[in-house]
């Protein structure tokens, strides 16, 4: 722990959400003043489960309304942004993809460009591994071409791409993550295969894998994750416009991971596999070494150790969860 963050006013976009509450979690404890914009308010969301809600300023609003979001950075004197705010859910952006680009895409521009008028000192921008869309060569690194074409991947890759613009045409000292699957306690998205299964076996009914089985996606625990996301941005001078992968480079397959979920929880059983999922990459995961080098990081947790905290708390947690 250091000194660095004592008393900066860092906005948070998304702390409402997973990943994001965790950040907020990370910056609070480190001594930091956290703001969020919230669309809506919900009964329960990760603040509650990580019991900051009350330690954070939560502005009601959506990023999409530039005026807010203006007014907030000036007001508040920001001089760090983490815009992790997006529309998240796959099935969701295919849908709907006009509400998905709003808010993935206006939503960013929206973001920098308040930040480029008020001469914010640190923005980080998350854009995600699905960015890359189908590569030729694996693993991913952060030269690959973006050819993510599916509505969530297209409208990462376009923030991933915008945010490098205002690094390059205005100097914004911005950088841009690419996270792999990030999992881990207080994850309300039900969607997503690992709190899904976690529910699912706690109570004791059958997993559905809606593709094959055979998809191979890159994992890494929420708290390497916040670890690297805080290091990055204590340490961004000359990182103008730099993308950094995280992950753990390690494939695991649909199939594998439900297996290594069933072990950690002691339960012998096997996921009814449906194999209609839409819109999905066969194989994604991550060549981790420039933000291994450049911010001496590296992921902490193995898949199984990661799962086994997020298993614990999740039976520890049952009476909060709502589906």
């Amino acid at each position: 722990m250091t000194d660095f963050w004592k008393g900066k006013n860092v906005l948070v976009t998304g702390a409402d959400g997973f990943i994001g509450s965790w950040v907020a979690q990370g910056l609070i404890e480190q001594g930091a003043n956290v703001f969020t914009i919230v669309r809506d308010l919900k009964k329960v969301c990760s603040l509650d489960l990580l019991n900051i809600k009350e330690k954070l300023t939560i502005i009601q609003g959506d990023i999409i309304d530039y005026a807010l979001v203006e007014r907030t950075i000036n007001e508040k004197e920001i001089d760090t942004v983490y815009h992790l705010a997006a529309q998240a859910l796959v099935q969701v952006a295919n849908a709907s993809p006009i509400s998905t680009f709003k808010s993935n895409i206006e939503g960013t521009w929206n973001i920098l460009e308040a930040c480029r008028l008020h001469k914010v000192e640190r923005v980080i921008v998350a854009s995600s591994d699905k960015a890359y869309g189908v590569q030729k060569e694996l693993p991913y690194n952060e030269d690959s071409p973006l050819h993510g074409l599916y509505p969530y991947d297209a409208s990462k890759a376009c923030a991933d791409i915008l945010t490098r613009s205002y690094a390059t045409s205005f100097k914004l000292n911005t950088v841009v993550t690419r996270n792999a699957n990030t999992y881990g306690p207080a994850d309300l998205n039900f969607s997503r295969i690992i709190p899904d299964a976690i529910v699912t076996l706690l109570e004791d009914k059958e997993f559905i894998i809606r593709s094959d089985g055979t998809p191979e996606r890159d994992y890494i625990y929420i708290k390497d994750v916040v670890e690297a996301y805080l290091k990055i941005g204590e340490n961004m001078e000359n990182k103008h416009g730099q993308a950094f992968n995280f992950g753990s480079g390690i494939p695991t397959s649909v199939k594998e991971l439900f297996a290594t979920i069933a072990k950690v929880m002691g339960k012998d059983t096997e996921p009814k596999i449906e194999g209609k999922a839409n819109n999905e990459i066969d194989r994604q995961f991550l060549d981790i070494k420039r933000v291994t080098e450049t911010f001496d990081w590296k992921p902490k947790y193995s898949l199984e150790e990661g799962l086994k905290e997020t298993v614990e708390w999740y039976q520890n947690n049952k009476d909060k969860l709502q589906r």
